[in-house]
């Protein structure tokens, strides 16, 4: 699938966290990859940014093309502050559900950094049990840079474990679907069954039955 037309873009690419650098305050980006797909976890990155420093080329990651995706996160990488990774387990999002499961990785990938941010700002909508004060910003990895560099990271991250998972179960096509319900993915799952990768509480029964 190509990448999404850009939209319009903030006034100033760090506009957002100059308004806590200002106060003398790091900022953590925080989004995940993976909450739709039929299978996989879901990870999180968040990223915080040294002051007055930006990623060339980082975007949301849903407008990037896999190759840019990859050499924008290595620089991501080399400049960020710091990054925290977390994911939640298939056997978690079933048994919390992926809203929880999602919270669940985000508090893993804040936890996972160096040291606390100052401030923490999510992607979408407020994440009720996250255990961190933070903002919400709904298209927030269009909108605020640190963001954006969180959205990259958890997208390479999880792109990088499907593939892998893909070599183990060729049927599924999962290096190319990442998981996702694609019409190849689910007449594999028709005939040979769920993997124990594979979400059992996406499908209802016809998950469970692998129909």
């Amino acid at each position: 699938m190509p990448p999404e037309a850009d939209p319009p873009r903030p006034p100033s690419l760090l506009a957002y966290e100059r308004g806590f650098w200002g106060r003398g305050l790091s900022v953590a980006g925080v989004d995940e990859a993976g909450r739709g797909p039929l299978a996989g976890p879901v990870v999180a990155a968040a990223v915080v940014l040294p002051p007055e420093v930006a990623v060339e080329g980082a975007r949301d990651s849903k407008r990037m093309t896999a190759a840019a995706r990859e050499e924008v996160f290595a620089r991501i990488l080399a400049t960020a502050r710091g990054v925290g990774l977390g994911a939640a387990s298939v056997r978690e999002i079933d048994r919390l559900n992926i809203l929880r499961a999602t919270t669940l990785a985000m508090r893993r990938a804040l936890a996972r950094l160096p040291e606390p941010p100052g401030a923490v700002v999510v992607d979408g909508l407020p994440v009720r049990e996250l255990g961190w004060e933070h903002e919400a910003v709904v298209d927030g990895d269009a909108l605020i840079h640190s963001v954006a560099c969180a959205s990259i990271v958890a997208k390479v991250i999880r792109d990088r474990l499907m593939r892998r998972l893909a070599s183990r179960y060729p049927a599924f096509g999962w290096e190319t679907n990442m998981g996702y319900g694609t019409l190849p993915h689910r007449a594999a799952l028709a005939a040979a069954g769920p993997t124990p990768h594979h979400r059992l509480s996406f499908g209802g029964t016809q998950l469970r039955l692998g129909m």
